[in-house]
């Protein structure tokens, strides 16, 4: 863990968070692959409304292809698990997110629910729940689960995932009440990954 990582994670300095925040969009223009600027752009500001819109909240079969092609965008890109979230059908999908939809708030049964489909695991899984309930589950980046001092080696579980949730669901407690305003777990989660980003970028060669 970068010390200014860590710095961020236990900062009660509204403006810190706040800088961290609004260079989200830097940050994701900063990847070299370029693939996650479209998909992100869906992700935060049109897949909430077709969800929401629905009840109970679910995802079609290319919103659930979308949402997986956004995480390897922002992450690590694995064409095989692509190919097995494809192999879903779209009866399955639906079932699968409608049931998850229906099991929030509890920190476990939704990611379980997702994770019965091909090629899903838990942090795919929290990225479809941080859209359905972004007061409740961070997307699972290993970026950030490395700012977190009490989280101990990565795992990608969804036990470790539940401990990460709850980590940062505590996190955006307290700083929404020193901030006085909300300040979501998803937007810790982005907050934090964006400052470790754009530190990336920003080292000198």
């Amino acid at each position: 863990m970068n010390a200014s990582d860590a710095s961020l994670w236990v900062s009660a300095s509204d403006n810190r968070w706040h800088d961290a925040l609004a260079r989200y969009d830097d940050a994701i223009a900063a990847l070299p692959s370029g693939r996650l600027i479209g998909h992100d752009t869906w992700y935060r500001s049109e897949l909430p409304a077709l969800i929401h819109a629905r009840r109970p909240g679910y995802v079609l079969h290319d919103e659930m292809v979308r949402i997986t092609e956004w995480k390897m965008a922002r992450g690590v890109w694995r064409a095989p698990n692509l190919v097995l979230v494809r192999s879903n059908t779209a009866d399955e999908v639906v079932r699968a997110s409608r049931s998850a939809w229906e099991q929030i708030p509890h920190p476990t049964k939704p990611v379980t629910a997702l994770v019965a489909l091909k090629g899903v695991g838990a942090a795919t899984a929290s990225a479809l729940l941080a859209v359905m309930a972004p007061e409740i589950y961070p997307f699972f980046d290993e970026d950030v689960a490395a700012q977190v001092p009490e989280l101990g080696p990565m795992a990608w579980t969804n036990g470790h995932y539940a401990t990460y949730a709850i980590a940062l669901r505590e996190r955006s407690a307290q700083l929404s009440a020193t901030f006085a305003r909300e300040f979501s777990p998803v937007m810790v989660e982005r907050a934090l990954w964006a400052a470790h980003r754009i530190l990336q970028t920003d080292a000198p060669a």
